[in-house]
């Protein structure tokens, strides 16, 4: 069994966020590039992509008004999808970690 207490809460934290990243551009590239095969996005493109897509509607879209170009916006996006798990995983596991640390008493 994995001691979690002897896990560094950061590094979790950046593997997830690099892992979702790694989900959100595979999701991302094929969802681009069988648009016909599919006739649409990728099944499940919006679940992939959730936690970017968050960041786009919420936090990017209200400062950049205008068009934004392609490389761009899949920057922010990638930016947000690593952002959101990174900080959600950090924060739960430093939840676990304290939950661990009150039931040992």
């Amino acid at each position: 069994m994995i001691n979690i207490k002897k896990l560094n809460t950061l590094t979790i934290a950046i593997y997830a966020g690099v892992a979702a990243v790694v989900i959100g551009l595979t999701a991302f590239t094929l969802s681009w590039n069988l648009w016909d095969l599919w006739g649409g996005p990728l099944p499940g493109y919006k679940v992939y992509l959730f936690p970017g897509n968050l960041t786009l509607i919420y936090i990017w879209h209200p400062l950049f008004t205008e068009e934004v170009n392609f490389w761009p916006k899949l920057g922010l996006l990638m930016l947000g999808q690593f952002s959101v798990v990174a900080g959600f995983t950090g924060a739960f596991i430093t939840l676990v970690k304290k939950f661990l640390r009150l039931r040992a008493l």
